[in-house]
């Protein structure tokens, strides 16, 4: 009665096997463990014949037992103990609850669990800021390793990026940073070098995640303080002297925000489909946000990073996936034959257009998709990694 008829829990089938098979509790634990191993060949064939013989035993027509061994078998791929789902449960409800009305302390918490779930840091933050959370940048006056929160009076605390989030930083790096930040603040990029100690190539990399903004250094301006200095040495004597200043030209938004993904991995700047929106649109893309509002079982088309792709055992070969442009998410089903027809792009695309028929249920939209296109190369130097579950 409490899961409507269908087994759910480990502890139902344990009890329909004694009730209608005449298990004994030690042999319905046994079940349960064969259960656990479905993936091995065999091991539930000597459970099939018990429990057809007990139901025969107790006045249970053969059609019947036999449907009862299928479900059980079937329970298998997905059953778990009802002390696990309540767990869960408690789980789920008391981070629903932080996420509603503590979203940066919740952001903060995930993001210095990384690597984990489903989602990226990008995606994180983009919820984040969808629920009004101020995420400022990694700054080298500001941030620690982990991601903290900054005091706003009277809202919610501001989320502070951590070092943590730049790509092939080391943790000692950033202590030391951070212990000598600890005695006086940065006043200057050149201060902070010759303070901290860093190598040329860790000044390099904390240059390119622009950094030192706080210090008045724009990106393209550090990334030059932070080239190697002039050779003195006698042959090019004549040519020595005070180096002329420079005005380097300021980034583009798009410039801005390839350099954020290549060090950060995501961007506060803007999302790298943005940019692409014009063209996509006499493509006859449909942005994501939009598929909740359009007529479902029509034809569409939809384009987006890929975010994750997931086969689970129990989907008869169909593959998951999620694409994410800068309105939001899209929900793709790709059928084995579509699988094998694009295989290349969807095994392998960081970004794609996905063709196909939308269909939406309780609100829950998804693209049943028939083609793919590769969008990888158009997106240059943008460097995203999807997260694959097989």
């Amino acid at each position: 009665q409490k899961t409507l008829g269908v087994p759910i829990f480990h502890e139902q089938a344990m009890k329909l096997s004694m009730v209608a098979g005449g298990f004994t509790p030690g042999d319905a634990d046994q079940l349960r463990r064969a259960m656990g191993a479905w993936r091995r060949r065999g091991v539930m064939q000597p459970f099939r014949e018990k429990l057809l013989a007990g139901m025969k035993a107790r006045g249970y027509d053969e059609d019947f037992a036999n449907r009862v061994y299928d479900q059980i078998q079937g329970f298998g791929e997905y059953g778990f103990p009802e002390s696990h789902a309540a767990s869960f449960a408690l789980l789920v409800y008391a981070s629903a609850w932080l996420k509603r009305h503590h979203p940066a302390e919740f952001t903060a918490a995930l993001l210095n669990s990384q690597p984990l779930g489903f989602y990226a840091p990008a995606q994180l933050v983009g919820e984040a800021r969808r629920q009004c959370v101020e995420v400022r940048p990694v700054d080298a006056s500001a941030s620690d390793w982990d991601c903290t929160l900054e005091v706003r009076e009277g809202m919610f605390p501001a989320l502070r990026l951590g070092f943590r989030m730049l790509t092939g930083l080391k943790r000692s790096t950033v202590d030391r940073v951070v212990t000598v930040r600890a005695v006086a603040p940065f006043v200057s990029q050149a201060e902070f070098e010759q303070r901290t100690q860093l190598s040329q190539s860790e000044m390099s990399l904390l240059a390119k995640a622009d950094v030192f903004r706080s210090l008045r250094t724009g990106r393209r301006t550090a990334l030059w303080n932070a080239l190697p200095a002039p050779d003195h040495s006698p042959l090019f004597a004549p040519l020595n002297g005070d180096e002329p200043s420079v005005v380097l030209p300021t980034m583009t938004a798009v410039q801005e925000v390839v350099a954020d993904y290549q060090t950060a991995g995501l961007s506060l700047h803007g999302h790298p489909f943005q940019f692409l929106r014009a063209e996509l649109k006499r493509c006859g893309v449909t942005p994501n946000d939009r598929l909740a509002h359009v007529e479902p079982d029509r034809r569409y088309r939809v384009a987006g990073l890929v975010l994750l792709r997931q086969r689970p055992s129990t989907a008869k070969g169909i593959t998951f996936m999620t694409l994410e442009d800068e309105t939001g998410t899209a929900n793709l089903i790709v059928h084995v034959n579509t699988w094998e027809r694009f295989r290349p792009i969807a095994r392998g695309a960081s970004a794609l257009i996905a063709h196909g028929i939308l269909q939406r249920q309780h609100g829950v939209c998804h693209l049943v998709v028939d083609r793919l296109d590769d969008l990888t190369d158009v997106l240059g130097e943008v460097t995203t990694r999807s997260r694959d579950f097989r």
